[in-house]
């Protein structure tokens, strides 16, 4: 959630703090839970184009008409930028007005699915009286970045500003990108590493099988998902491959070294941000910042900080799977139940790992470029990603039968996998199936996807 950031917390007076707040999160297995968020594209029925923020029409509007569900607003500058509800869950906007749902932490699959169909319901049931509608794709597929309205947030003016210093799509991840992702939990430093460790080498995989963008500009781009390929250059000093986690010595003050050394965006102070960006939250820590003269950060601002970190998967108090392209109902479903398949039973974790454990840098990195443009066909080791999906789905469908989490119809979590499934056996990504619409009868337009992918 990108909500409004808090100041708060002890002051940090050593890194030995920092390492203390990453260690934190370890919870015994009981405590495990899953988090899924979800972003999705608004449009307006009439036009197809992002709605502004303000209007009858528009994405305040959608916001307070979400109020009547229970949701409480979170207000910037006396705007609402965010929603909160009592069980720890909350509705957010991207910078273009993509609307995230960050769900409630819940012990199973089922539940998370639950908690998706219901907020789905409620933002088409506020959505119908505005005339807009809501499509999950990973990639914008008609407008370009100057089509987007910009949303209403100060974190978002600082970003805006930094990030075509460090790279060139920056602004379309911004504007133009939405994913699914879930959050995950660990039980003590040496199963954070090796989650971690499965769980990157892994991230392709959910790209291919999740690849859900081919469009931009209402063109085929080449790029089964352009989202990916978006983050192959947005900014290489806060996202990508992270190959220390591979490396000796993998642990909770590892990753502390490297959080340090990755510039930041802002620090928050008093109802505003500052902005703070590119510079070093090491001098932050000595009282040196050059925002903040003589001020020493507190564990909020760390908290901020991480937030601003953008790895293929994102290590805070839990692990955040970030591969996926946003999709429809049943894949947001999916992604929860794959990663709690391999992560969430130790025989699974260890066949995953045996899997990905003589895994090469230049392989992971081979992975992450040319899996945008192939999906499932991309080559390794002497066969395709495809071969490597099928068998990563029966190490998951393993876990989660041994899991054993069953619904009122005593359904276990397996029922969620059958999509990804049908994916894997076929060969083909939901990418390739939208192409075929767009060659053949949608006439080579990509205006089609918003009524038949629509929420």
């Amino acid at each position: 959630m990108s909500a409004p950031a808090q100041s708060s917390g002890e002051p940090i007076t050593g890194k030995a703090q920092l390492v203390e707040w990453l260690a934190s999160g370890c919870k015994p297995p009981e405590e495990w839970r899953i988090g899924t968020e979800h972003e999705k594209f608004v449009f307006g029925w009439d036009d197809l184009k992002a709605p502004p923020y303000d209007g009858p029409c528009g994405i305040r509007a959608l916001l307070e008409g979400l109020e009547r569900f229970g949701w409480t607003p979170v207000l910037e500058n006396g705007l609402p930028i965010a929603l909160l509800s009592a069980d720890g869950a909350s509705v957010s906007l991207e910078p273009g007005g993509q609307l995230e749902l960050s769900g409630a932490p819940v012990e199973t699959v089922h539940q998370t699915c639950a908690e998706v169909t219901q907020h789905l319901r409620q933002v088409k049931d506020v959505a119908a009286a505005l005339n807009v509608g809501m499509v999950g794709l990973g990639f914008q597929p008609k407008w370009r970045r100057e089509d987007i309205p910009w949303m209403p947030k100060g974190r978002y003016a600082i970003m805006r500003r930094y990030m075509p210093t460090k790279g060139s799509m920056g602004l379309d991840m911004m504007l133009r990108t939405c994913t699914v992702q879930v959050n995950l939990d660990f039980a003590s430093e040496a199963d954070m590493v090796r989650k971690y460790r499965v769980s990157l080498a892994l991230q392709p995989l959910a790209t291919a099988l999740w690849a859900n963008s081919p469009f931009v500009e209402g063109k085929d781009s080449g790029f089964l998902s352009y989202r990916a390929h978006v983050w192959t250059d947005t900014d290489p000093d806060r996202s990508g491959f992270l190959p220390y986690v591979f490396e000796d010595g993998m642990s909770f003050e590892r990753h502390v070294d490297h959080a340090l050394d990755v510039p930041m965006y802002f620090v928050y102070r008093d109802g505003r941000y500052i902005d703070a960006a590119g510079q070093s939250f090491r001098d932050f820590m000595a009282g040196r910042l050059p925002a903040l003269p003589g001020e020493i950060p507190t564990l909020g601002d760390w908290g901020d900080h991480l937030t601003t970190l953008f790895p293929d998967v994102r290590l805070k108090r839990y692990l955040e799977m970030r591969g996926a392209d946003g999709g429809p109902w049943r894949r947001l479903c999916a992604l929860p139940a794959l990663w709690a398949g391999l992560l969430y039973d130790d025989t699974a974790l260890g066949a995953a790992w045996d899997l990905v454990k003589d895994w090469t840098t230049e392989e992971h990195l081979a992975l992450r470029r040319d899996v945008p443009r192939l999906a499932l066909a991309t080559p390794f080791r002497g066969r395709t990603l495809q071969d490597v999906a099928l068998e990563v789905l029966d190490i998951a469908q393993d876990g989660l039968k041994r899991r054993a989490r069953r619904d009122e119809h005593g359904r276990d979590e397996t029922i969620f996998l059958r999509t990804l499934l049908h994916t894997a056996e076929s060969g083909r990504c939901p990418a390739e199936e939208l192409l075929d619409a767009y060659r053949t009868r949608w006439g080579g337009s990509v205006d089609p996807v918003f009524r038949e992918h629509a929420y």
